[in-house]
């Protein structure tokens, strides 16, 4: 056995998982299943929002190893996929080299941007349906989260920082649903549009997860997570005050 060879895929399944939004538990106990389905002896590691340090340990000898962790969106297709090669590896389906072939080759699911434009605009729409809206506000919702989600898209597809993506997108759902709200046909509907059309905005599944890691002991790394899911809610929170103050819209009801 290898036990350079082993840790190195051990960090490597942790660091998939880390990347692609797992909690911090989910990381820990994968990554350590891993090792031992390989024949360690032990697995220990250390999480943090930006590093993930992993130790192993096979006949008396430790072996640690550190890598940065990059960020690359929430994608829970890897993390099944990861998580589906550890079961594998033990119930002795797969050696280690097969493990790191399949780890290399994972991609994420991507799915086509007119789906995910439309998808999260008919969702924002159906919560200002069900928040009292009517369809009328309904119709207001849909138009401006479809420009706001197809903005937000290209914006992540050019790199720009998270902060800045999410003040910019909120800033042009307000703006599209409030000046909707103008228009003679929409003057009657309910302001709950422009609170609606953001809603694509607030970061659920990191709030999940920074609450679910501090709940299960991982306390740095959520409170990690909740720090940036709370400056992402800042900078949307910007957006909308910036598009209300520049174009004069009426407030939410």
């Amino acid at each position: 056995m290898d036990q350079r060879h082993d840790t190195r895929l051990c960090i490597q399944c942790a660091l998939l998982l880390l990347q692609h939004g797992a909690e911090s538990a989910r990381v820990d106990e994968l990554s350590s299943r891993r090792g031992l389905a390989l024949g360690m002896d032990s697995v220990e590691s250390a999480i943090s929002s930006n590093a993930i340090v992993l130790t192993t340990l096979y006949r008396g000898e430790c072996l640690t190893s550190t890598r940065k962790n990059h960020d690359r969106g929430i994608n829970m297709h890897v993390v099944t996929k990861v998580q589906h090669i550890v079961i594998m590896a033990e119930h002795a389906l797969l050696d280690a080299d097969d493990v790191g072939k399949r780890l290399s080759h994972i991609q994420p699911l991507r799915y086509p941007r007119w789906l995910v434009v439309s998808m999260g605009a008919l969702s924002c729409a159906c919560f200002c349906r069900l928040n009292g809206g009517g369809w009328d506000g309904a119709l207001v919702t849909f138009c401006a989260s479809a420009g706001a989600m197809y903005i937000r898209q290209l914006l992540t597809h050019r790199g720009l920082h998270p902060q800045r993506n999410f003040c910019i997108t909120a800033f042009a759902a307000s703006t599209v649903s409030g000046l909707l709200l103008r228009l003679p046909p929409f003057v009657q509907t309910s302001t709950s549009a422009m609170a609606a059309s953001v809603l694509l905005l607030v970061p659920g599944f990191p709030l999940i997860n920074a609450v679910a890691d501090m709940f299960k002991g991982h306390v740095n790394t959520g409170l990690a997570r909740w720090a940036i899911a709370s400056m992402l809610t800042l900078a949307t929170c910007i957006g909308v005050v910036l598009a209300m103050a520049l174009w004069g819209l009426r407030g939410w009801a």
